[in-house]
């Protein structure tokens, strides 16, 4: 690599996966890229990282501003490899995805793509997680284009501040323009989970888990009720969970 604007980009849903690729062609206009992906799904890692297994990493391709190499890891174990193995300096930028489905409201919670941007943050390194409301693996994504250009282009212009990341989520592919970009809070919703009995081959039970998107967040500012109206939801998050407000109200004196 160069001494161009070095970018960073992983995702969770495997190497070969369409938005993933999508974002390596897009960010290649903005500097060198190196780009870290698992040899498989690792979908709803949340911030996991392997301990257990040994770490294996291959690399795949190499040309002028580009290397790509994949491994066995969590996005998490991607973007600590890239900064401590792959690279001679750390990045200026971090993008992850682009998730084939949503990670809004609190999907966020067990998103490997958002875990990735998260893990930057950590190290005061901008970073952006980009996912579509959409599942499938051949999804289309020509509408989102524009949008990860504008909000990449304004944080490598204006940074974020320290230990905060942007979780940003693009409504499905319409016949309808995306209507704008709105910067929002995270929607109260939950998944309510079911979990099926099912049997194997040699007579043993196993469970199945599937579920059902619940939002009942009826306020106007949130990042489910910007993806319903067709725009892009924009939340900025931050690796510090403390509940403020209840650090002078919980008192253990009494």
């Amino acid at each position: 690599m160069g001494k161009k604007r070095l970018i960073l980009i992983t995702n969770d849903d495997g190497f070969e996966a369409r938005g993933y690729r999508r974002l390596i062609n897009l960010m290649r206009q903005y500097g060198d890229v190196i780009a870290i992906s698992s040899v498989e799904s690792m979908s709803a890692m949340s911030h996991a990282i392997t301990m257990k297994v040994p770490l294996r990493t291959r690399l795949v391709r190499k040309e002028d501003g580009l290397v790509e190499y994949v491994t066995n890891g969590t996005p998490v174990d991607n973007v600590k490899m890239g900064k401590h193995l792959f690279l001679d300096r750390m990045p200026d930028l971090v993008v992850s995805g682009i998730n084939h489905g949503s990670n809004a409201a609190i999907n966020i919670i067990y998103s490997g793509t958002v875990a990735a941007a998260l893990e930057a943050a950590i190290d005061h390194i901008p970073a952006i997680g980009f996912s579509v409301n959409e599942y499938g693996a051949d999804i289309e994504m020509t509408h989102v284009d524009e949008y990860v250009k504008k909000i990449t282009e304004k944080v490598i212009k204006e940074g974020l501040p320290e230990g905060i990341a942007l979780n940003v989520n693009f409504p499905k592919y319409s016949a309808e323009p995306i209507k704008g970009i709105k910067v929002v809070r995270q929607a109260k919703a939950t998944w309510r989970e079911t979990y099926e009995e099912r049997t194997d081959p040699y007579g043993q039970k196993y469970y199945w888990m599937g579920g059902v998107f619940l939002d009942g967040d009826g306020r106007p500012d949130t990042d489910e009720k910007a993806l319903a109206e067709n725009y892009v939801a924009v939340v900025p998050v931050k690796i510090d969970f403390t509940a403020h407000e209840w650090i002078e109200k919980m008192n253990f004196d009494d």
